[in-house]
């Protein structure tokens, strides 16, 4: 207790004392021995309110033993299981928990992991990809802090993520791989990659690159095929030896017939091969018989054409040309014309536009003429100013013609338009409003009309370039925007009428892949509905098999997660509970686990863990010489820490019932005597 305390403590007795004898020693006019007890009564009480008011309290000094953290962190992924590791990894986890002398110098804690680090041990083996830099990127921040050793139960295998060699360098703690998994070399040929485009052209040829390896010091012959049902339609006689054990197969198959077209990548295995899961790969491609052409008028130069062919055309389903607007010809051989800063030269192209009643897009800059354009159409009209305004975009999360996600506009630089108020006369959604610096407004800078089964979408501003070249500055590719502009152009370039309830999937997905099915549901009004109800049906056409499972609200979509599904192919119907309104759809998912393409444990990567986090590397066998080096290691040390807690010297629940009662005997006693 502080010596500021007692002396209030003893100037609070004084006072006390006081007022006691002061009202009934000094003040009484007969002294008896009542008198004394009341005084003593009326100290008791008001020392008792003062003490409630100054509330003494002191520091009480609690000690305590930290134990050293231990993470055990077990690898969950299917590749235990194809190595045939999973009893052993099991039986050292039991191991670990009944060993007591490793409990008592430890704080034990459990994880495990394939993708994600999940802080719980129920292990099941099933895990389809591996990330090994996550768990220990996660582990790093968790123990940032303490003194955490951190034992590493993996074959070393990852299917995916940052090379955990390199990301471990900086890690704090020390790791200990226990290897898990066959190190010995066997013999094994191997489908090491196979790349082929997800998209192709009716009556065209598609590449295909297929990289093979081989493991093995004798010389083997053996054959790549391509098969498509029961046919081979490709085959290829390969020639391996230990100086040259791998080949790069390139060629190209023909695209017959529209819609997913499956086939299966063979490197027949030799004899001795034990693993010959990696030697198959299943692949699909999707045959389109309809390329979407867009065509794009200018009468002027601009950075803004080469960034709209260079986004349109990441698709390779899409073709976009340029033209004058004198040297158009035909129109009705594209599916989409984009008008780029028309004048009066395109008052033939207008008209052309309104007789064969194309969609179209519309882009508005400094060098528009607004005189024209407002008198060839009404859709829209712009004020007249002569001057120009840069305006920044403003993302409307409300949109609901179609599904669009904030890319981050609000970072984006502006676009250069026409100073002036824009009134639109016809049914329009506004995908992004334009904002002058700070200020605010509700005016459009990019826009969809949807009128009479005739769509157009308008962009009031010059200099998109500078949005393709932000979003790579932002995220090193041009993905965002080129997928954001994409579904604009899909958009505009379909003449499908607008639906209440849609679907978005792909026609196929690989086994080891997140398969995902989106699903967009409006209004009468065509307004996005929070407030829906969506299931849906999943039916294994294989099998028969069918389940069904709610949809989730997601931003501005449902969202339903089919990971979990086998290989196979299935039919989906999408529901809305209450409205009679529904939307199929039909996708496959391709045999794969990446996996059971492994065969030995990464020994090499794993050593150069433990090399860089002054760990150590064990294999499963040395089990006991783990435990301990790890229990006689001096840097693993437990710690007498101390808790300084500041406690209430009373209790002041305790002190008022004191203060009442004393007061109460006081004022009975004082009645009693006929002093009241």
């Amino acid at each position: 207790m502080q010596t500021q305390t007692i002396g209030l403590i003893i100037a609070a007795g004084i006072i006390a004392l006081i007022i006691a004898l002061f009202q009934y020693i000094y003040k009484a006019k007969n002294r008896t021995k009542k008198n004394l007890f009341f005084a003593f009564l009326r100290f008791l009480s008001v020392f008792a309110l003062l003490l409630l008011l100054i509330n003494p309290s002191f520091r009480k000094n609690t000690y305590f033993i930290e134990k050293p953290v231990l993470a055990i962190t077990v690898d969950n992924s299917s590749s235990i299981k194809h190595l045939k590791q999973d009893q052993s990894v099991s039986q050292l986890v039991d191991q670990i928990k009944q060993h007591k002398d490793l409990n008592n110098r430890f704080d034990i804690k459990y994880y495990s992991f394939s993708d994600k680090l999940k802080d719980s041990l129920s292990l099941t083996f099933d895990q389809k990809q591996t990330n090994i830099s996550d768990a220990l990127e996660n582990l790093d921040q968790i123990y940032k802090n303490t003194n955490a050793p951190v034992m590493l139960i993996t074959d070393g295998n990852q299917t995916y993520g940052r090379d955990y060699r390199f990301s471990s360098a900086n890690f704090k703690q020390q790791i200990y791989p226990v290897i898990t998994g066959d190190t010995t070399e066997v013999t094994d040929t191997k489908i090491q990659q196979l790349n082929v485009n997800r998209y192709a052209y009716l009556k065209n040829k598609f590449p295909v690159e297929a990289i093979l390896t081989y493991t093995g010091s004798d010389a083997v012959t053996t054959r790549f095929e391509i098969q498509s049902g029961s046919n081979t339609i490709y085959t290829e006689v390969l020639s391996f030896s230990e100086e040259n054990n791998s080949k790069v197969v390139t060629f190209t198959l023909p695209a017959n017939t529209a819609g997913v077209q499956k086939y299966k990548a063979v490197l027949v295995p030799i004899n001795e091969e034990k693993n010959k899961a990696n030697n198959i790969k299943n692949f699909a491609v999707e045959v389109i018989d309809q390329k979407t052409n867009i065509l794009l008028i200018s009468d002027i130069i601009h950075p803004d054409l080469g960034a709209l062919k260079k986004s349109i055309e990441s698709n390779e389903r899409r073709s976009l040309t340029i033209m004058k607007p004198s040297e158009v010809s035909e129109i009705n051989d594209y599916q989409l014309i984009i008008v780029y800063q028309p004048t009066t030269r395109f008052r033939n192209i207008y008209e052309r536009l309104d007789d064969v009643k194309k969609n179209y897009f519309t882009i508005i800059g400094s060098k528009t003429d607004w005189f024209f354009l407002n008198k060839v159409q009404n859709k829209y009209k712009q004020e007249i100013t002569r001057q120009t305004e840069y305006y920044l975009p403003r993302f409307n999360p409300n949109y609901g013609t179609f599904l669009l996600v904030d890319i981050g506009f609000n970072e984006y630089p502006p676009l250069k338009g026409t100073f002036g108020e824009i009134k639109i006369n016809a049914s329009h959604d506004i995908l992004l409003y334009r904002d002058i610096e700070t200020i605010e407004t509700d005016e459009p800078l990019l826009a969809t009309i949807e009128e009479n089964g005739r769509r157009e979408a308008i962009l009031f501003g010059e200099g998109i370039w500078r949005w393709r070249a932000q979003n790579y500055l932002d995220n090193k590719n041009f993905e965002d925007f080129d997928d954001f502009f994409g579904k604009l152009i899909q958009y505009t370039a379909s003449n499908k009428r607008k639906s209440r309830l849609n679907t978005i999937s792909e026609s196929f997905y690989y086994g080891n892949a997140s398969i995902k099915i989106r699903a967009e549901y409006f209004t009468k009004n065509y307004e996005f509905d929070r407030r829906g109800s969506l299931n849906i049906s999943i039916n294994n056409v294989d099998t028969g098999a069918s389940q069904t499972v709610p949809m989730l609200l997601k931003n501005n979509s449902y969202e339903v997660d089919l990971s979990n599904l086998t290989s196979g192919n299935y039919d989906y119907t999408v529901t809305v509970v209450g409205e009679n309104i529904s939307r199929s759809g039909n996708f496959s998912i391709l045999d794969y686990d990446v996996e059971q393409q492994l065969l030995n444990a990464d020994v090499t990567k794993l050593g150069q863990v433990a090399t860089n986090t002054n760990g150590k590397a064990y294999f499963m066998d040395q089990n006991d010489a783990m435990i301990n080096d790890l229990i006689n290691d001096d840097r693993y040390q437990s710690i007498q820490k101390s808790k300084e807690n500041v406690v209430s010297l009373i209790d002041w629940k305790y002190l008022l019932a004191i203060i009442i009662f004393l007061l109460g005997i006081e004022w009975f006693m004082r009645k009693y005597n006929g002093l009241i």
